[in-house]
């Protein structure tokens, strides 16, 4: 429990069986629960705390009961599961829920929305808080989506960014690449010209790119990053044109891309090998931060192990909100790591976990 003026980081770990949560006062110790939702996948969490409520979101996958989204509104004591599970396939859409693999909550201008991307590739949206979803016929029926196709975790969309500023919002998918809708989900165009598909014939095709992570600038919504299967980017307007930013960076391979709460031009990633590896280069597990969007790299390592070969996720990497920003990320190995100084340094928060699928932390208590 946190002490009167002192405020309390929550850290949300997913693995491939179960859920841990933890617990920090000043983000360098932490309390770690026991695990919850055993022998459960659990690929997706959101939490939200918006409007002075802190509500977690969990989609989780049991081998036995398929896929839900269950949420929790006092810090993971108890937990409600919607009717249906909360997303759930008409009939007609010949389609079943196979993982919900983002759970991203809106801006706060709109409360109660919450964004699901999901697998088969569909985005989803909830108004009353994550407790019910609506599929996002826009996308669902966009004649390209015949044509997107798996990459090696799956055919899904991984990515889901609302804009703080207007009705934009972004999508990626592996693999079909960016998409972008300016009317609030209504009607998507993809967005990826300059990202590499070096895989397919037509190197630059209008999609179909293998991008593996995408998140926006805290001071300017136009500004984009992307991790891609081989690439680093950046679209300085809302991704109608990206450029590599890839120099200065041990490997352009990876699926971690985060960006700063509050401050502009700060984003990191964590650089991996690539096909047939994917192990950090030289097994030197690193993160790597520009402060400048992408003209030059810092790497930071303090605090992590001399020798590591296990990968990062896509989502087992997020910040938080504090100040300084927090930075969390966890491995295929079980490790999780802490740094509550924008990466300068880091510390281990757990050990010996399954497989971590994703991370979220968030400040709960002052």
């Amino acid at each position: 429990m946190s002490t009167p003026g002192t405020s309390t980081t929550l850290l949300a770990i997913g693995t491939k069986k179960g859920l841990w949560l933890a617990t920090s006062n000043d983000r360098q110790s932490w309390t770690l629960s026991e695990p919850k939702f055993p022998m459960q996948e659990v690929p997706s969490i959101g939490i939200d705390t918006r409007g002075g409520r802190t509500r977690i979101l969990v989609g989780s996958m049991s081998w036995h009961w398929g896929p839900c989204i269950v949420h929790s509104d006092d810090l993971g004591e108890t937990w409600t599961e919607p009717q249906e599970g909360g997303i759930r396939f008409d009939a007609g859409d010949d389609a079943a829920l196979a993982r919900v693999w983002q759970i991203q909550p809106d801006a706060e201008n709109h409360p109660g929305v919450v964004w699901a991307g999901c697998e088969p590739i569909s985005v989803w949206k909830s108004t009353d808080g994550g407790e019910h979803f609506e599929l996002n016929r826009g996308l669902w029926d966009h004649p390209h989506r015949s044509e997107w196709g798996a990459g090696f975790g799956g055919a899904a969309a991984h990515t889901v960014l609302p804009s703080p500023a207007d009705d934009t919002v972004h999508a990626a998918m592996s693999t079909g690449g960016v998409y972008r809708s300016v009317d609030g989900g209504a009607s998507w165009e993809p967005r990826n010209s300059g990202i590499s598909a070096y895989f397919l014939p037509d190197p630059q095709p209008e999609f179909g790119q293998c991008v593996h992570k995408v998140a926006r600038d805290a001071e300017n919504p136009d500004r984009l990053y992307a991790q891609n299967h081989h690439g680093v980017y950046v679209s300085e307007d809302s991704g109608d044109t990206w450029q590599s930013i890839a120099d200065g960076l041990p490997s352009d391979f990876g699926f971690v891309m985060l960006t700063h709460p509050r401050r502009g031009g700060t984003a990191w990633v964590i650089p991996l090998k690539a096909d047939g590896e994917r192990f950090p280069p030289d097994g030197k597990l690193a993160v790597h931060r520009t402060d400048d969007a992408g003209n030059t790299w810092q790497q930071l390592d303090h605090g992590l192990p001399p020798l590591e070969y296990n990968a990062v996720l896509r989502d087992a990497a997020c910040v938080d909100t504090a100040e300084p920003a927090g930075v969390y990320f966890g491995t295929r190995g079980g490790s999780v790591y802490a740094s509550p100084d924008e990466g300068a340094t880091f510390t281990e928060v757990a050990s010996h976990l399954p497989d971590v699928l994703t991370v979220r932390a968030a400040v709960v208590a002052g």
